[in-house]
């Protein structure tokens, strides 16, 4: 009986926790992210658990932590979190850039960045790459002053926004499209900022080399089958492709000095 256990126990596939950023409410995510993570688990031979925060400094705190095995985060969150805890990226999405967009209500008179001085601009948390800080910067650049407060999420920026609690938000084109038409069909996009690499899909340094080429592999492999294929579709993603650290150096150059966490959040 115990060499049986022994057997079982060293059979049994590694669990690994898979942090996304919240980009969207908890349900949402879990709905695109759990059958496709559950199908890269069994291709890898690992079982990877779904893990997301209430809003994006508690996830940014986790990650601090290290307290994921791999973790989708934007751009800036990668150039922080490969110095420390050393996340490492393996993964970006296929075909994407990442572009930052100001949404406002459809039917509202504002035409320019300009229109918006003075006025209530929602994004999803401070550090939230292209949602918030390069929005921020375009204003910045423009010298025109607005009002920013951070509702956690891009989902409660475009609804925020539709209801007419804010002037106007910042997003991503990809978040937008996926959110529900009842909301997304009330605005209209302002403007978009330039392009940057996309989002890290980064592995923590305690996870073996094994492994992550196990893991490299299967996302790699979703988009050449049709079960693969399917499980894309919700994330919007036409794929997963290899990545190297030196992918996000453009961010890097940027010189940008955002805290993360909660205690970074501006009251």
């Amino acid at each position: 009986m115990l060499l049986a256990g022994v057997a079982r126990a060293q059979s049994a596939p590694p669990v690994l926790s898979v942090g996304i950023v919240p980009q969207q409410a908890a349900s949402e995510l879990a709905r695109a992210w759990i059958p496709l993570l559950q199908e890269v688990g069994r291709r890898a031979r690992v079982q990877l658990v779904f893990r997301t925060a209430a809003d994006i400094p508690a996830f940014e705190d986790r990650v601090m932590k290290g307290e994921f095995q791999l973790a989708y985060m934007n751009p800036y969150h990668y150039t922080v979190f490969s110095k420390t805890p050393g996340y490492q990226a393996f993964l970006k999405e296929k075909d994407r850039k990442l572009v930052g967009i100001i949404v406002v209500p459809k039917g509202s008179p504002v035409q320019s960045l300009e229109q918006l001085q003075g006025k209530r601009v929602a994004f999803p948390a401070p550090a939230a790459f292209a949602a918030s800080i390069l929005p921020r910067a375009e204003f910045s650049r423009s010298q025109i002053e607005i009002d920013a407060r951070y509702v956690s999420s891009h989902d409660s920026v475009y609804k925020g926004v539709a209801n007419g609690l804010f002037d106007a938000g910042g997003g991503i084109q990809r978040t937008l499209e996926g959110m529900e038409p009842q909301v997304s069909s009330q605005l209209r996009v302002l403007s978009r900022t330039p392009a940057y690499t996309p989002h890290a899909l980064a592995i923590h340094p305690g996870v073996s080399a094994e492994v992550a080429e196990r893991l490299r592999q299967a996302f790699i492999g979703l988009d050449g089958d049709e079960a693969g294929r399917a499980l894309l579709e919700p994330l919007n993603f036409k794929g997963l492709v290899a990545a190297t650290d030196s992918e996000w150096d453009s961010v890097r150059a940027l010189r940008l000095r955002q805290p993360v966490g909660s205690s970074a959040v501006k009251k």
